[in-house]
């Protein structure tokens, strides 16, 4: 009897995994048309056939998305990871949360873990960008607002135009001393931006622009208190101040008040996410509203469409809005 060839033959002559053959076969996932390629030609000279009971095991899917997100306490993460949930369940799938405490190594032990447990995909909302090397684009992943490589989907808002808003904004207010209080640079997120277009906008309207970088342990810890107290004893003249978060606005005003200044009497204040926190301060916070829920939602249709082997566009860039309230 001739030898009939299986998928570890295929595997082998293609130089590729079984896994990676097993997704060809299956139309599952992102799959090059080089890597589809290899598979086609090996499959012909091997005279092979898929076996149609081994293709309906590797269909067996857990309907389970993982989550990876650095911290589910903080508010925009949680609103995130709420609206994930909501949206999985309405379409019958369920979600694994992993929380990273921003730490590299719990981001790449929650990755490999949860491959491991067979998830069908992962959305991936940490930040720690130096995991890339441990992440293939042979499995189904989505990142929220950071960018891993060409061949892996990103959904995020547009975080260029929120800074362009706000600081447009506190322009027209009058205002004529700026600064803003960024998020980490060294994180190289795409809420960088917020940042870049901040600069631009001084630049235009010929205005000295004052940048205040936070660190990655402000980030961890959810406080800024040590930098805002920093800025207004540095600058006492400043009369606007976009922040990169509702979470950071929300301390500008615990500072402001302890020192005697009034928002927006003295300085008039922009925020960022339109969080909770923007609606929970005195004064009400301005902010510039990304859809959190509709990231989510989009993201979470992203990797089902992936899962199914359909096409997905690498990026998506969802539009924001600037909310006015009393802080302007």
């Amino acid at each position: 009897m001739d030898y009939m060839a299986n998928i570890k033959d295929v595997a082998q002559l293609a130089g590729l995994s079984v896994g990676t053959v097993s997704r060809v076969l299956n139309n599952r996932g992102y799959i090059s048309d080089e890597t589809r390629e290899k598979v086609n030609t090996a499959m012909k000279q091997l005279n092979y056939v898929p076996n149609e009971l081994a293709k309906s095991i590797f269909r067996q899917y857990t309907k389970i998305i993982g989550v990876i997100v650095p911290f589910v306490t903080h508010p925009y993460f949680g609103k995130v990871v709420e609206s994930l949930e909501l949206y999985a369940s309405k379409i019958g799938y369920k979600i694994m949360l992993c929380d990273s405490y921003f730490e590299k190594e719990k981001e790449i032990e929650y990755f490999k873990m949860l491959k491991g447990n067979k998830v069908d995909g992962i959305i991936l909302g940490s930040r720690n960008m130096d995991i890339s090397d441990i992440v293939k684009d042979e499995f189904p992943l989505v990142t929220i607002d950071r960018i891993l490589g060409d061949n892996i989907p990103c959904v995020s808002s547009d975080n260029y135009k929120g800074g362009v808003l706000a600081t447009e904004y506190l322009i027209s207010k009058g205002c004529k001393k700026l600064a803003h209080i960024s998020g980490s640079p060294s994180l190289h997120l795409m809420a960088n931006k917020r940042s870049s277009a901040f600069l631009d906008i001084c630049k235009r309207n010929s205005i000295e622009p004052i940048i205040v970088s936070t660190g990655e342990n402000q980030f961890t810890k959810m406080s800024y208190y040590d930098e805002i107290e920093a800025l207004f004893k540095n600058h006492p003249d400043i009369d606007g101040i976009f922040a990169s978060s509702d979470i950071i606005a929300a301390q500008v005003i615990q500072v402001a008040t302890e020192i005697g200044l009034k928002i927006p009497d003295d300085i008039k204040l922009v925020g960022y996410d339109d969080t909770n926190i923007a609606q929970l301060t005195t004064p009400k916070l301005t902010t510039i509203y990304q859809p959190i829920e509709q990231i989510s939602k989009y993201a979470l249709e992203l990797i089902i469409n992936e899962i199914k082997g359909e096409i997905v566009p690498m990026r998506t860039v969802l539009p924001v809005k600037l909310i006015e309230r009393g802080s302007t």
